[in-house]
């Protein structure tokens, strides 16, 4: 079972939720694996925000937003599925590309581009190419990448931090983003974003746990 928890923060201003699949992973929360449950919560009050080797998100960004969940699933898996980014479109539906720009495993310095649309919000309805940068990396622990978005009419400096962390049901994957730029900052009410960043990994992964061994693919 993948309990996912959803926190969508605005300084000093209303929560609105909006879809803007974004830096990372970044796609609406819709979907919700079987016999999970979700919740977009108010956050309760001060949180330390995620880092990775010291370093974290733009602290201070209008726009953030912060989800966790429990996959079942090994920590090998859910770490060789997120650092896969190649194959991310597998399991983030609206992330319709993804290229990575060095070989070999992902690491600090690590880079790769994809795209993903983003609907009229209120900018007319474009393509996002996101060019992220591994910028800290700890195996089985951390990963922060940040990168900039570009569209027809949409520029965001986006800093995305996940956490890995072995819990007795499984793998603790938590997330936080923050988004920057002339747009953003100008609309940051219309532009909280609501992000899943987790619930096609949790239903990859624990599929992918159950496959019988030395299987490329579950049916």
């Amino acid at each position: 079972m993948s309990d996912v928890h959803h926190t969508g923060l605005r300084t000093g201003m209303r929560t609105t939720l909006a879809i803007i699949p974004l830096v990372v992973g970044l796609l609406a929360a819709t979907a919700v694996p079987a016999g999970a449950t979700a919740g977009a919560t108010a956050d309760p009050g001060p949180r330390t925000p995620l880092t990775c080797r010291g370093a974290g998100v733009d602290p201070d960004a209008r726009v953030r937003h912060r989800a966790e969940i429990v996959i079942d699933a090994p920590l090998r898996t859910v770490w060789n599925l997120q650092t896969d980014v190649e194959g991310r479109p597998s399991w983030q539906a609206p992330v319709t590309t993804a290229e990575r720009l060095d070989p070999g495993p992902l690491r600090r310095g690590s880079a790769f581009r994809w795209t993903t649309p983003v609907p009229p919000n209120p900018t007319p309805a474009t393509s996002l190419e996101i060019t992220s940068t591994v910028e800290q990396l700890r195996h089985h622990t951390c990963v922060r990448r940040p990168g900039p978005a570009t569209g027809e009419g949409l520029h965001i400096d986006g800093v995305h931090v996940w956490t890995f962390t072995k819990t007795p049901g499984g793998v603790r994957v938590t997330t936080e983003e923050t988004h920057t730029g002339p747009q953003v900052d100008a609309d940051a009410e219309a532009r909280t974003v609501q992000v899943d960043s987790v619930s096609g990994a949790a239903r990859t992964a624990e599929g992918a746990s159950r496959c019988p061994a030395g299987a490329r693919r579950c049916p």
